[in-house]
């Protein structure tokens, strides 16, 4: 009897098929799947937020099936197929984890993570840049990932080579200039219309990224931290909502001031 992973592959052979197969799944290519392979990924981690085995589960199985996804399309190419994606991700694994799989030594997990990173950082070196550039040390951080999450990675990177500021201080002082910045862009803005707004899109770059370095020296995951924070703020609107409509209104027929009392009152419960 096959193993359930032999099954997932057959399956989506199957709707791969272009005798018989799904009439959607024929159409979709790696562009149009990369979508839904972040999606999975990101409900993956709402389930681990929750708590939730079984969702987790669940999520854990789309996202391997995104994974079934694009190595069956590459099959299809004869690029590489699944067994081959194990196999590699194996490898790697096993490249880095030399203190396991060889003789050497690593006493903790700091070690590790240096030694880990170390070894990635040889591994870049020896690749070639896409576009023909010199290899980089931020070579390899995925234009993909979400900006916040990618500011944080470039700023650990850059880290590495002593590229940084030694004390916190400094990155607060960053952040005040470059709110400094957005105030001047606001009270002297340029005279087109595509300008200011090209100029306050800059600066407001420029202190989203600060931020990012606030939150690596303090050693808070900034991802994480505002999917907290959107959390909370839908969480108390909710309850704006919910307090309007016990008589009868909605925000929509609520001054700002009613909505920050009861902003403040859904605070308080909490």
């Amino acid at each position: 009897m096959s193993s359930n992973t032999d099954r997932l592959i057959a399956v989506m052979a199957r709707l791969r098929d272009p005798n018989g197969g799904c009439p959607w799944d024929l159409t979709q290519n790696f562009t149009t799947i990369a979508p839904y392979t972040i999606e999975e990924a990101y409900e993956v981690a709402e389930a681990i937020r929750l708590g939730d085995m079984g969702a987790l589960k669940e999520e854990l199985g789309d996202l391997l099936l995104q994974v079934a996804y694009h190595a069956q399309m590459a099959h299809e190419t004869g690029a590489f197929d699944f067994e081959a994606v194990a196999g590699a991700i194996a490898d790697k694994m096993i490249r880095r984890h030399p203190h396991v799989f060889a003789d050497a030594t690593i006493e903790s997990a700091s070690a590790q993570t240096r030694a880990w990173e170390d070894q990635k950082a040889s591994e870049r070196g020896a690749k070639a840049e896409p576009d023909g550039k010199a290899p980089s040390v931020l070579s390899g951080v995925a234009l993909a990932l979400p900006a916040l999450l990618r500011a944080e990675k470039l700023q650990k990177r850059a880290a590495r080579v002593g590229f940084d500021w030694p004390e916190v201080k400094q990155v607060f002082d960053k952040i005040d200039e470059e709110l400094a910045e957005i105030r001047h862009a606001i009270d002297h803005p340029p005279a087109e219309p595509a300008a200011r707004l090209s100029k306050l899109h800059d600066e407001l770059g420029d202190l989203l990224f600060a931020c990012a370095n606030l939150a690596r020296h303090l050693k808070v995951d900034p991802e994480d931290a505002l999917r907290g924070t959107n959390a909370k703020f839908e969480r108390r609107f909710r309850f704006i909502e919910a307090a309007l409509a016990k008589v009868g209104r909605t925000p929509s027929d609520a001054t700002l001031d009613e909505m920050e009392a009861l902003w403040q009152e859904g605070k308080k419960a909490e």
